[in-house]
């Protein structure tokens, strides 16, 4: 049973940075594809970034450039880097993922697997 679990939310200024985790099981990074996604009050899940099982790894255009995902295979461990976060990152954050070799940023929201979400609050 794939089980996926976030940690790493939180309070930061505008320009601030956060890590977020998420501790995965059940699933082999080999053959999954994972993902985080985002959605605030009132608007619809925002795909964000995705790793295939080969590391490639993608982004939404809003976050490229400022967030990195990566994964810590030994821990089956999925990240997501955030720096010069903006009061629009302001969301709740999930980690996803799903059994396919290839995915775009955008279809993380769509995975079969996700966690249950870890709050980020950009404000100064």
């Amino acid at each position: 049973q794939v089980q996926l679990m976030e940690s790493g939310g939180g309070s930061v200024q505008p320009g601030g940075s956060l890590t977020l985790s998420c501790a995965a099981s059940g699933l082999s990074s080999s053959s999954y594809c994972m993902g985080w996604f985002r959605q605030a009050p009132g608007e619809d899940p925002e795909g964000l970034a995705t790793i295939d099982p080969d590391g490639s790894a993608t982004y939404e255009d809003s976050v490229k450039g400022r967030f990195t995902i990566f994964i810590d295979d030994a821990k089956n461990t999925l990240f997501l880097q955030m720096n010069s976060l903006k009061f629009e990152d302001t969301a709740m954050y999930f980690c996803a993922a799903d059994h396919r070799v290839r995915a775009e940023a955008d279809q993380a929201a769509e995975f079969a697997y996700r966690g249950q979400g870890t709050e980020v609050t950009v404000s100064s």
